[in-house]
């Protein structure tokens, strides 16, 4: 089975294109112009064991939103283009990550409708140059595009930089869980027969 995406999106804020394999090793290229977003980009891709390349060409000279706000949503896209009608998969995936001082939670469904709840709060208001609540909406972004449910609860932690991380880790590693294809069932995972 392969499951691959290919996004493009272009409006007067960005120019985006996106290539997803769900069947990867993290390998691809992230450019988003933001260098804490390629990192984490990185790090989502090594830990969800999905092929991942980037490119945008977005309003830097304004701020990095319309930049991670538009990644997040053709992100999303992709995913829920590869997962077509989600036959064989096990739908539900769930982590809790240990990042340094930080613990995270992530419990994730890819049942086709949209629901997000947060609760990861970082103090400082920037990591570096990037806008730490450009994190939480990258990931909303995500979610109501891949048409999933994603739970993100961080238990305790201080350090923006390792909130930021222990978010985008857990996450992939709910989301490899998810996606992954079920050894004993190539049928839609919902009793209705359709997600």
């Amino acid at each position: 089975m392969t499951r691959k995406a290919n996004i493009q999106r272009k409006t007067g804020e960005t120019d985006i294109r996106l290539d997803l394999s769900l069947e990867g090793l993290g390998s691809g290229r992230r450019d988003t112009g933001v260098g804490f977003l390629n990192h984490m980009l990185d790090l989502f891709a090594r830990h969800a064991l999905i092929d991942l390349d980037v490119q945008v060409q977005g309003d830097l000279h304004v701020d990095d939103h319309h930049t991670s706000e538009d990644t997040g949503i053709c992100l999303g896209q992709a995913f829920d283009e590869a997962l077509s009608d989600r036959a064989g998969i096990l739908r539900y995936g769930h982590f809790t990550l240990p990042m340094d001082e930080v613990l995270t939670t992530v419990a994730v469904d890819f049942g086709g409708r949209y629901a997000f709840a947060y609760d990861a709060p970082i103090a400082a208001d920037k990591i570096g140059t990037f806008d730490s609540e450009l994190v939480e909406h990258f990931w909303q972004s995500f979610a109501a595009n891949a048409r999933c449910n994603l739970h993100v609860l961080m238990h305790y932690g201080s350090n923006a930089h390792h909130i930021a991380e222990s978010v985008f880790k857990s996450t992939a590693r709910a989301v490899r869980m998810a996606v992954a294809v079920d050894p004993r069932s190539h049928a839609i995972p919902s009793t209705k027969g359709v997600i």
